[in-house]
């Protein structure tokens, strides 16, 4: 295909008006974005250049978050463990009487969690509910039945 040298110099060296016309509006949401501390999505930019009298579509503020690798951090997500009645449920012998009149008449345990920066340890003491002294205690990487019925 025969192109003149100068119409290809000329297309190269032309100045690309997206990113022109772009560029005042990315200063913009960079500010708004260090503002906040890099906590602020594409949502709560876009309605942050409303708020300043920017009339932009929130589209256009996506692309050019993304060109300029600007992402908000999201908050962990909250682990929920309850999945509501799962298993058998034991009957309710104490009936919620937890005074005794001598030493290893009732017991009482609970897993404990504790969050490490090496990963999760859990603990399960087993309690005498007479001189509220620890009788045993197991600790363990995972939680499970098996750590409570230590004794």
């Amino acid at each position: 295909m025969g192109m003149a040298k100068s119409t290809y110099y000329f297309e190269i060296n032309k100045a690309d008006v997206v990113v022109e016309r772009n560029l005042e509006i990315a200063m913009e949401i960079t500010n708004i974005f260090t503002e906040n501390k890099g906590r602020y999505c594409v949502r709560r930019v876009y309605q942050e250049l409303v708020n300043r009298g920017i009339k932009i579509n929130h589209k256009r503020v996506q692309r050019i978050m993304n060109v300029a690798g600007l992402k908000g951090n999201r908050p962990k997500e909250k682990y929920h463990s309850f999945k509501g009645e799962v298993g058998k449920v034991a009957d309710n012998i104490i009936d919620r009487d937890f005074s005794t009149t001598a030493p290893l008449q009732k017991w009482t345990t609970d897993i404990s969690q504790f969050n490490f920066s090496c990963g999760k340890c859990y603990i399960s003491p087993i309690l005498d509910m007479n001189s509220n002294e620890i009788a045993s205690y197991d600790l363990s990487l995972s939680p499970s039945m098996a750590q409570i019925n230590v004794c």
